[in-house]
């Protein structure tokens, strides 16, 4: 039977990635869609190729890779370019995370995504799980994790989804505001209901 996909997401600092690492523990089969978006930018993917071709060879690093930074400053500043990058890369992202959840072994898998519900990934899931953590619990790791000042991180908080548009979408919500023990024995609860569900509905 193939497994139903767990959309995971939640906003900067809400400790995504501990969950994603917990559902790892228990044997979940899990496709991260920021490595996918890195993947179809290989150099030799035709991607890349296109962005060259639009945006010129000041977005490529001497090794012949994409020069992330470079591309993000012209995008950042430009909606259109944005959009022209967009249309391109996101079915090529969605294809390549088709692909990578088709080959799970486990009952269910999961796609993490910080963008889920923004870039239309919710859609490839058949049930969404929105991490969340008060406002303030969320600068201080990021503050701490990434080295940034509290505007920085506000900043990023305000360009991702709002919390609302996130849990509007959201069938599960675990508050991520304890320690590591609490979320393992919080991820293990979940685990086990969505062993019990089929195609990811009750």
């Amino acid at each position: 039977m193939k497994p139903w996909i767990l959309g995971l997401t939640g906003g900067i600092g809400s400790g995504k990635s501990a969950v994603a690492q917990c559902f790892v523990d228990q044997g979940v089969h899990l496709v991260d869609a920021d490595h996918a978006a890195r993947w179809v930018v290989e150099p030799g993917r035709p991607a890349l190729d296109k962005i060259i071709e639009h945006f010129g060879p000041a977005v490529l690093q001497p090794d012949g890779q994409l020069d992330r930074a470079a591309l993000r400053a012209r995008v950042f500043a430009n909606a259109d370019e944005r959009r022209w990058l967009e249309a391109l890369l996101h079915p090529l992202i969605g294809q390549e995370i088709t692909q990578f959840l088709a080959r799970a072994e486990s009952p269910y898998a999961i796609l993490v995504s910080p963008l889920l519900i923004e870039s239309g990934q919710h859609r490839l899931a058949q049930r969404v799980l929105v991490v969340d953590a008060p406002e303030e619990l969320q600068v201080q790791r990021t503050m701490q994790r990434d080295q940034t000042s509290a505007e920085q991180v506000q900043a990023i908080l305000k360009a991702q989804a709002s919390r609302e548009e996130r849990l509007r979408h959201a069938n599960d919500v675990l508050v991520n505001d304890r320690d590591l023990n609490w979320l393992r024995g919080e991820v293990e609860r979940l685990h086990n209901f969505y062993l019990s569900l089929r195609g990811g509905q009750p």
